[in-house]
């Protein structure tokens, strides 16, 4: 009786745990664009002019600030590693959203991201939208095509795993013996740059 008494506390410590990170992350959030509420409708995560994410969802401002503390989706470890807009961040992720009915998510979803591609972004999607049996992946994730497009996509999964394992479970720096020396502050900087996939992009 008293091992579940004690696995009930911690997960009841656990969960405030969770909430009080999505309280802070919706403080963060709300930051950057003041207008966000918990309504139904579409959202917009973008860093530049061509990279983006579309999403959806009934309760916005939890959804976003479910993404600045998940690991599952790209888009997840993205706003890890870039975070969010500011005035000492101005390349971190900006946030803009419109409302619309339930009725209409999947529709509205697919129709910007498919205009986000039209338009030229990157996405950083995986499937077309929707949460329908209508989802299929993007052209950002098919398979490329022809050797050299091969290379560069298999360049760019790796970099975005080997950075999910480093952001995830590693820290990495330079010998402390190393700090100054050039030549190795320039190796460390081109390994940081292996790590970008926007350097595997055409």
């Amino acid at each position: 009786m008293s091992i579940n008494v004690e696995a009930e506390k911690r997960a009841y410590k656990k969960f405030r745990q969770a909430k009080a990170i999505e309280a802070s992350n919706k403080k963060k959030l709300l930051k950057v664009n003041p207008k966000l509420d918990e309504g139904t409708g579409i959202y917009i995560l973008w860093r530049t002019e061509t990279h983006g994410y579309i999403g959806q969802s009934v309760k916005l401002l939890t959804r976003l600030a479910q993404h600045m503390s998940g690991y599952e989706q790209h888009i997840d470890r993205s706003m890890k590693a870039h975070g969010l807009y500011s005035e000492d961040n101005k390349n971190g992720y900006k946030i803009d959203f419109f409302h619309c009915p339930v009725s209409q998510l999947d529709e509205k979803e697919r129709e910007y991201i498919q205009k986000a591609i039209d338009a030229g972004w990157i996405v950083k999607n995986k499937t077309g939208g929707g949460q329908d049996e209508g989802k299929e992946k993007i052209a950002d994730y098919r398979p490329a095509k022809g050797y050299r497009d091969g290379i560069r996509q298999g360049k760019k999964t790796l970099a975005r795993d080997l950075s999910h394992i480093i952001d995830t479970h590693l820290q990495i720096s330079l010998k402390p013996e190393k700090q100054n020396n050039k030549t190795s502050i320039k190796a460390f900087e081109k390994f940081k740059e292996m790590l970008d996939e926007r350097n595997y992009e055409k």
